[in-house]
């Protein structure tokens, strides 16, 4: 089986049989690598980095060159749509991503631009272009996008947050008015997503890292339902093309309301370390694959422990097909590689029995 319709990853996002659990991690190419470390000499601003296709390219690929991970992900960021925007974004040490001038007026949220993701964010898919070219079909392509929940916190705070006072100080005093930028934002993820498809990528995920500040209620109102949003439309556009390309949701510290994501028309969700797979399977009524789930900081033990949270993992989620192996989060940038070695040869080492029943052999 040589094409990417075969592919581990993607058969495993269909609920379809593999030989072995695949494996990709969320932030793979990044700061803990010495050698994504060295080539960020040749460009050390940040955004600048990301807006240079063939850096973005080196980037995604180097953790393929040293692991044999399951999927790549283009190297990228969330917040490519606001900048796109016209916002002054800047990356400061130590901060994170920081807006010259936060987003909180009626006027400046109903002057924002439509965009063309093949003109503003050509750079996105010039990247994912020359990455699909020199991968060569040997693993797929995933791109990404945050979700319009966690890109208005942002915008809105100016900066990242811990309380999100801004931004929640807006959803109960000017609910309409949020309302109005998540649906802009929407769209335009939404436009974003097909485009990075139209370039290559092989698989959409939209990184939803801060729905789990939101009571039940107001994520299903100001979160959830714009994502559902944005499945429904590519969806719709992969069906004018007779095509189908898989969606991930996740939603950090989302707890039982995974049973809802479920019934987005996602084809996988990603579950974070604080609810089990088991749980997960239960509460998704088996309809979605699951893609997860162990706390990043394991990558911090040693060998065996990192062994036995790997078995645990695996144990949890059992022989039913569908499971993509991940971490709860991203990767920090103190992690050793040597651990992640560790990690995805003890995935698929460890994952053959629970797929013996199947005779699949995948690339």
């Amino acid at each position: 089986m040589n094409s990417l319709i075969e592919s581990r990853f993607i058969r495993a996002l269909y609920r379809q049989p593999v030989d072995k659990t695949p494996i990709w991690l969320m932030r793979q190419a990044g700061r803990y690598l010495p050698e994504y470390r060295m080539l960020r000499q040749k460009e050390p601003n940040f955004l600048k980095f990301c807006q240079t296709p063939s850096l973005a390219c080196e980037a995604t690929l180097q953790p393929l060159e040293r692991f044999p991970l399951d999927a790549a992900i283009i190297f990228s960021d969330i917040l490519t749509i606001p900048h796109a925007y016209g916002m002054a974004l800047d990356f400061i040490e130590g901060e994170g991503p920081c807006f010259q001038t936060a987003l909180r007026t009626e006027h400046a949220i109903h002057q924002l631009p439509a965009i063309d993701p093949e003109q503003e964010l050509r750079y996105v898919m010039d990247a994912i272009r020359m990455v699909k070219k020199t991968l060569d079909k040997r693993v797929p392509l995933i791109g990404f996008s945050g979700s319009p929940w966690t890109i208005a916190t942002y915008m809105v705070e100016g900066k990242s947050s811990k309380s999100f006072s801004q931004i929640k100080k807006m959803l109960y005093q000017e609910p309409q008015l949020l309302a109005h930028l998540l649906s802009h934002l929407s769209a335009s993820i939404a436009d974003y997503l097909i485009a990075q498809i139209e370039a290559g990528a092989d698989a959409v995920m939209i990184f939803d890292t801060w729905g789990g500040v939101l009571s039940p209620s107001d994520y299903l109102n100001y979160s959830l339902k714009y994502m559902e949003e944005i499945v429904k439309k590519i969806q719709f556009a992969m069906h004018q093309k007779n095509k189908k390309i898989p969606i991930i949701l996740f939603t950090k510290s989302v707890g039982g309301l995974v049973t809802e994501m479920a019934k987005t028309g996602c084809d996988a969700l990603g579950i974070d370390w604080t609810l089990s797979l088991k749980d997960a399977l239960q509460l998704t009524g088996q309809k979605v694959a699951l893609q997860g789930n162990i706390d990043p900081a394991v990558l911090y033990a040693e060998p065996d422990i990192i062994r036995q949270q790997v078995a645990l993992a695996l144990a949890s989620y059992g022989q039913l097909p569908g499971h993509i192996f991940n971490l709860g989060h991203g990767m920090n940038p103190d992690m050793d590689p040597e651990k992640v070695a560790v990690l995805v040869e003890c995935v698929h080492r460890l994952s053959m029995p629970y797929h013996q029943p199947q005779v699949v052999t995948c690339p």
